[in-house]
């Protein structure tokens, strides 16, 4: 593995962050949750247009760049330090590489270069499972199957003209404005029960009801979404089942996501030590006294260890490693980075003093997503413990013991 980035890699990076330091500052950050999309339109089409950030992951034959989960992770890390509420995520690391690899060749066609483009967004609605479990990243509680069962979740009935959809998602990433939803319903009776993908196109479709959800981080936009007897085209040319399918997904999504922490984490960090520098105690400035240097010094330290899980999570989900050891790579590293921000924000509201946790004051909107995505996208335990469970780490001699190989 070559730690180093190529100098496409790094150009991604500096082009990235010059423009979101120009147009995402926290002001506009504040002013983007408030619109209808949740997130600042016209910011994301120059971000596609200009920087091809929508289409990092498709292929140049759609309009895309066809890069990788390096990059990925690389602009994940950037919006994550700006706090950029984009489609990024359920888009573009969720969304687009499920048509890249199921769609037929009609929906290819169709769908990805507007994806690429920033024309259309889309989210990924998973009803009775979290985001983590679906992608295969922590185990699930019990047995319940993990789109829901043929009386919960979403209900899937073929018709002669076509599929319905019957049911509900909740916690919905980008739901609420989405130009495109990918739904996991549950088809089939007791025996050949399963969860296949649809497309579902809400400006088109009768009886898709969505209400974006008050969260805790606002610019992490969720929603819940109905569907009453909604036409569906099914994902591809065939019926496969969903489960297998987005765990494949782990190990891109996972990395993507540990990038974005370790953005979060470096942004409070860097905030904090400027805070130190200025603030004034007893005549002299905060970051002078030696508690406060080891506690700065620590949280660089996990930061950077982060940051080298992350990428390394990258490299394994770029081919560095079969799906299925990527998925516990990048398990791991998202566990590392979700508990190194929410550990440095905390940290950073702490010294910060009072002043860390007004509403007014920014260092609290660092917070609240370290806070929001170690709730969706966690625990970290749970984490940590499917990793082990996948590298064999504990086999289980009898139902009261287990032992460590």
């Amino acid at each position: 593995m070559d730690a180093a980035f190529s100098e496409e890699q790094a150009g991604i990076r500096a082009a990235l962050r010059e423009l979101l330091l120009k147009r995402c500052g926290v002001a506009e950050v504040r002013a983007a949750v408030l619109t209808p999309a949740g997130h600042d339109e016209g910011l994301w089409r120059q971000l596609a247009e200009r920087l091809g950030l929508a289409g990092l992951a498709v292929e140049q034959r759609y309009g895309g760049v066809g890069c990788g989960p390096t990059e990925l992770a690389l602009a994940g890390e950037e919006t994550g330090r700006a706090l950029l509420p984009s489609p990024l995520l359920a888009t573009t690391a969720l969304a687009t590489p499920l048509i890249a690899s199921l769609g037929t060749t009609e929906q290819r066609a169709e769908l990805l270069p507007r994806l690429a483009s920033g024309e259309l967004t889309a989210a990924l609605a998973l009803p009775g499972a979290p985001l983590p479990v679906a992608l295969g990243l922590v185990g699930p509680e019990g047995a319940a199957p993990p789109v829901g069962g043929r009386a919960g979740g979403v209900q899937a009935r073929r018709t002669p003209d076509g599929w319905r959809l019957y049911g509900e998602a909740g916690q919905v990433l980008d739901g609420h404005s989405a130009g495109l939803l990918i739904v996991a319903a549950h088809t089939g009776g007791y025996v050949d029960g399963r969860a296949l993908l649809f497309l579902v196109r809400p400006a088109e479709a009768r009886g898709v009801v969505r209400a974006r959800l008050t969260v805790m981080d606002e610019t992490r936009p969720q929603a819940r979404v109905q569907l009453r007897d909604v036409r569906a085209e099914l994902l591809g040319a065939r019926e496969r089942d969903a489960w297998g399918v987005l765990a494949a997904l782990g190990g891109p999504v996972a990395a993507v996501l540990a990038a974005e922490a370790v953005g979060v984490a470096d942004a409070a960090l860097e905030r904090t030590v400027g805070y130190a520098r200025v603030r004034e105690q007893f005549g002299r400035p905060i970051g002078s006294f030696q508690a406060v240097k080891h506690r700065l010094a620590d949280l660089h330290v996990a930061v950077q260890g982060a940051r080298s899980a992350a990428y390394y999570a990258a490299w394994a989900a770029g081919g560095g490693q079969p799906p299925s050891g990527a998925a516990a790579v990048g398990g791991l590293a998202l566990a590392q980075a979700l508990e190194t921000a929410w550990t440095v924000t905390g940290e950073a509201i702490q010294l910060h003093g009072g002043i860390g946790v007004t509403w007014e004051h920014d260092v609290q909107l660092y917070f609240k997503r370290a806070a929001s995505d170690a709730l969706l996208f966690g625990p970290v335990h749970r984490l940590r413990a499917r990793a082990a469970e996948a590298a064999g780490l504990f086999a289980v001699t009898d139902e009261r013991e287990a032992v460590v190989l």
